[in-house]
């Protein structure tokens, strides 16, 4: 006699003894089983339901190693609350206020701009500044800066979706002022836009412009910098890392851009400023007002958790306490010995070894950089089982052997890490 299929009332309220979903989800993963497997209905309803519950957003444990990981959300960062704000509510007239100046006025004193303007990642900002200031005219780009980055974000679609014509200026590797000279003469320039190779290097044979010698021939220079370094001397870490690490020193840096006359400069604020993801405009108060008034700045704009976190993450760079209070900045500063009695107290009690270890900055910031660590080594590869805990520890797989780097484990969690790792045993 064929088997009857389970109740799928039944079948949803145990899965809901260890699965932590609500009653109406369970119930339509119990139906699909049913009606797929009616054999198998419990076994693939509890494999489809813990994939689901597996999918969510939830918190983890970043032991890469990669200190901005960008499947693992960049930058981290404390929550932005759970109570309203006054996103566009102006407390002193008690009428409705502007959801950018008080960024802006924030972002413009940090960088010295005269302006700033936030949208909801740095693809979209450039895509703005395109849009805004060169629709039906050219942008001057260097063969050797026509890139393609991370999701397939290409520099000549972008023009293209933008309405605007991209001019090829100069060689893949060797680009000269004269370049730049003869387009802005012969061509119906609106801007010239430098942009950094953030996720490759190239060498050998090369040259480039400077951007004080770009601003000079009278169009525009927009700088997307990417990875959103303040300024080459790290100044907002008050002093923390000295000398400071070359790596941040030949980054190209927003002030730094500004300074040398970019009209405009573009940048992520969930890289090297350790914010939220968004995009960040800052510059010239004309070329800011022409991007704020364009249409597709009410489809690009942040909301208001993004900018609480921006607000927290910039005033902490004002006050120049970021080594102390962004999280990013607290990876990068914490000294090796610190990360090494770190790694020895998670070994000792979980019965682990601990070996040297090479940080990466992460997401493109800073390529090939490594920042001296120290991990928590395991033999064998237990990648899957550490994922699988009640808070996943995320991990790299080198040589046979499983590496939890602690630079970029937060201090709090080096206790989870000691029970994941138990757990395993």
């Amino acid at each position: 006699m064929t088997e009857r299929p389970p109740s799928v009332d039944r079948l949803a309220r145990e899965l809901a003894i260890t699965i932590d979903l609500p009653h109406g989800v369970l119930v339509e993963v119990a139906r699909s089983a049913v009606a797929d497997a009616p054999t198998r209905a419990a076994d693939v309803a509890r494999e489809r339901a813990h994939d689901l519950e597996a999918s969510l957003l939830r918190r983890v444990v970043n032991g890469t190693g990669v200190l901005l990981h960008t499947n693992l959300g960049r930058a981290p960062l404390s929550a932005a609350g759970d109570r309203p704000l006054n996103l566009e509510y102006d407390l002193s007239s008690g009428g409705r206020g502007s959801r950018h100046e008080p960024i802006s006025a924030l972002l413009a004193g940090l960088v010295g701009s005269e302006s700033a303007l936030v949208v909801n990642n740095n693809a979209a900002a450039v895509l703005l500044v395109v849009a805004a200031l060169a629709e039906g005219r050219g942008v001057a780009v260097s063969r050797g800066e026509c890139v393609e980055i991370g999701g397939g974000f290409r520099i000549p679609e972008v023009m293209e979706r933008a309405g605007a014509r991209l001019v090829d200026v100069g060689t893949t590797n060797r680009t000269h002022r004269d370049d730049y000279v003869r387009a802005v003469r012969d061509e119906d320039i609106a801007l010239i836009m430098r942009i950094h190779p953030s996720n490759f290097t190239v060498s050998g044979f090369t040259a480039d412009v400077d951007v004080a010698d770009l601003a000079a021939l009278g169009v525009p220079v927009v700088c997307d910098v990417g990875s959103g370094l303040l300024d080459s001397s790290a100044s907002f870490l008050g002093g923390r890392l000295q000398p400071v690490p070359a790596w941040i020193a030949d980054e190209p840096a927003v002030r730094d851009a500004l300074s040398s006359g970019a009209g405009l400069v573009t940048f992520s604020g969930d890289k090297l400023l350790g914010g939220p993801q968004c995009g960040i405009i800052a510059g010239r108060a004309d070329l800011v007002a022409a991007c704020a008034r364009h249409p597709l700045m009410r489809a690009l704009r942040p909301g208001s958790q993004t900018l609480m976190s921006l607000q927290s993450v910039l005033l902490a760079h004002l006050r120049r306490d970021a080594a102390d209070t962004v999280p990013f900045w607290a990876m990068v500063c914490t000294p090796l010995d610190d990360v090494e009695r770190r790694a020895h107290a998670v070994a000792q009690q979980c019965g682990a070894h601990i070996a040297r270890s090479d940080a990466a900055i992460g997401a493109g910031s800073a390529p090939g950089t490594t920042i001296d660590s120290w991990a928590v080594v395991l033999d064998g590869d237990h990648s899957s089982a550490l994922r699988r805990h009640a808070t996943p520890v995320i991990t790299r797989v080198r040589d046979g052997q499983t590496l939890i780097d602690l630079r970029s484990v937060h201090p709090d969690d080096d206790a989870v890490v000691v029970d994941a790792v138990r757990a395993t045993q």
